[in-house]
């Protein structure tokens, strides 16, 4: 986009040229740099970048992501959120519970599940996922993305990907205390050991 314009002399010549607020790259290479609409840099003119994507980022500058923080793709390895991208084998909504498991010697990602043997909770997203999509997976910290919650202790509820206030009590059903609620819209994950009852 073209801010205002400047004289500048071409080998002798003077002529008009705009001021760019965004840069194109290479094309954009000597040319005077304007504030945009909102009076500020560009993060293309400043070179920054919200998320890393490896060594490709290599020299770019940190930038705040929409929620005011700096995203855990920037951080080192070790240092941020546990969590690991794995393709989910269902779609997830935002907040399910979910569960890691073995198809052919690969790992997926389904909802985890009271009523079923083997379905225990290891995670959690914050973001819809689609079948077949990757899915980034927290394996401890904060569910923001649940509502209607009771402050308290939390188990793996027979409604898939959820929690419940009241463990399970059927004939295979399973006990897993998943962590609790610290209010109605977030639960501090905490993967219990799962018992399932006879």
């Amino acid at each position: 986009m073209a801010g205002n314009k400047y004289i500048k002399n071409n080998a002798g010549v003077l002529t008009e040229e705009a001021a760019v607020q965004s840069s194109a790259g290479v094309a954009d290479a000597n040319k005077i740099v304007a504030l945009d609409a909102a009076g500020v840099l560009a993060s293309s003119i400043v070179n920054s970048t919200t998320t890393s994507a490896g060594a490709g980022s290599s020299g770019k500058v940190v930038a705040l992501d929409g929620s005011g923080r700096i995203d855990s793709t920037m951080m080192p390895v070790g240092i941020g959120a546990d969590t690991a991208t794995i393709v989910a084998s269902e779609n997830l909504a935002a907040g399910d519970l979910v569960n890691v498991w073995n198809d052919a010697g690969t790992a997926k990602v389904r909802k985890a599940d009271a009523t079923t043997a083997g379905k225990e909770a290891h995670g959690f997203v914050l973001s819809a996922v689609s079948s077949a999509a990757s899915a980034t997976v927290y394996f401890e910290g904060t569910n923001t993305a649940v509502t209607g919650r009771t402050p308290g202790k939390q188990y793996l509820a027979t409604s898939a990907g959820s929690t419940t206030t009241t463990a399970p009590s059927g004939a295979g059903n399973v006990v897993q205390i998943v962590g609790f609620a610290t209010s109605a819209t977030a639960i501090n994950f905490q993967s219990g050991v799962p018992v399932v009852l006879a």
